[in-house]
């Protein structure tokens, strides 16, 4: 088991430090480009469908159940390209490799995300992202019931938690409780889920973007995560702390 660290700093990927919704619609305007609206229509469908049944999301699983009802249709194999080929580095938001190693001086900062076991990896390593966290990569089917994993690879006294989904923010403290700060940024669709922002109580810190964080320091980051309330901020500086 590795040492202690006395902080460790645990960051969702899509929509927390990369725009996921732009990936997303760069592939519906290929998949238009490419089949037309209504064949478009129906790998979201199947995609949908599958996510439902898994957990998570598996573009190529879909593209694969796709094919299966086209299988004489050559441009499957550009559709292959365009997402293992995608510039995954280009939809990074802004700051987010300088907040991950602003983290960094601090103590470990690892990537934890949901996902399958071939792209989800790829956007990971096309991003920039595996080479920022020095390989420190966990992916999972549900990461919010793998904590104990988690703790037990990168063990740390208290945890900062970066993810864009209060559900998943909602359950990690649940069972880290204040030992667990809980960083909400409100990046993405779920960000701006009103269903979902009514269900799940506030994150003990909310910013409207990741490079936000470059203005807390340390002890605010801490002291979020064990007073017991949100703090709700999305102009925090480091002197407003």
């Amino acid at each position: 088991m590795s040492e202690t660290a006395p902080i460790g700093f645990l960051l969702d990927v899509d929509n927390t430090v990369l725009d996921n919704d732009r990936v997303i619609a760069d592939l519906k305007a290929y998949l238009t480009s490419t089949f037309g609206a209504e064949r478009q229509q129906r790998y979201w469908e199947i995609f949908e469908k599958w996510r439902a049944e898994l957990g998570y999301a598996d573009y190529l699983g879909a593209l694969q159940r796709y094919r299966a009802e086209n299988l004489r249709d050559p441009d499957f194999l550009q559709v292959s390209f365009f997402l293992l080929d995608y510039p995954f580095a280009d939809r990074l938001y802004p700051d987010a490799l300088n907040v991950i190693k602003h983290l960094g001086a601090w103590g470990p900062t690892v990537i934890l995300t949901d996902g399958d076991v071939v792209f989800q990896p790829r956007k990971v390593k096309r991003s920039g992202l595996f080479d920022a966290v020095a390989g420190r990569v966990s992916i999972y089917i549900h990461k919010e019931r793998e904590l104990d994993d988690v703790e037990k690879h990168y063990p740390a006294r208290h945890y900062v938690l970066i993810d864009d989904k209060l559900r998943i923010l909602t359950a990690a403290k649940k069972i880290w409780g204040n030992r667990l700060t809980t960083v909400f940024p409100r990046q993405g669709h779920y960000a701006h889920d009103l269903e979902s922002l009514a269900a799940y109580p506030p994150a003990d810190i909310t910013i409207e973007r990741i490079g936000d964080l470059l203005n807390y320091d340390l002890p605010a980051l801490r002291a979020a995560g064990q007073r017991g309330h949100p703090d709700i901020t999305s102009t925090s500086t480091k002197e407003q702390l």
